[in-house]
């Protein structure tokens, strides 16, 4: 793949599903009437949806951020934490495998994404002016 491929499709899909995690992280913190229904189905507190809420929010910025790669990793554990535990909350309240799938897919993007940053933190690694490449394109 192409350097500016590369990094396009990174910074591309990386934005848009940041930009999901912000509004879901949103109506979490929020606390909308659908997230409330959600977690009393699922027997979890209400105020669960303020912690969810706000990591999602925390998670998608750090996703954004270039500069700290660490805090980058954090981010992309924290929501396969999230989907994994999104998922094994539907299965265990008896909703079935259609209720666990989306959050099933949300972390096979992931998965996917982390992927894709891998491969491009390598080819940063072996060409060291995609860094400046990556500032061009992003601005």
């Amino acid at each position: 793949m192409k350097p500016r491929t590369l990094i396009l499709l990174h910074w591309g899909l990386i934005g848009f599903f940041a930009l999901l995690m912000l509004a879901d992280g949103l109506a979490g913190a929020l606390q909308v009437q659908g997230g409330q229904n959600a977690m009393r189905h699922l027997g979890y507190p209400l105020y669960t949806l303020l912690i969810f809420g706000s990591a999602k929010i925390l998670g998608a910025l750090a996703l954004l951020q270039p500069w700290w790669r660490t805090l980058k990793e954090w981010a992309f554990a924290g929501f396969a934490i999230n989907f994994v535990g999104a998922a094994a909350s539907h299965l265990l309240a008896g909703d079935g495998l259609s209720a666990a799938l989306p959050a099933l897919v949300m972390l096979a993007v992931l998965l996917g994404l982390h992927y894709l940053w891998r491969r491009y933190l390598a080819a940063q690694a072996k060409a060291p002016e995609l860094g400046s490449l990556a500032r061009t394109v992003s601005a």
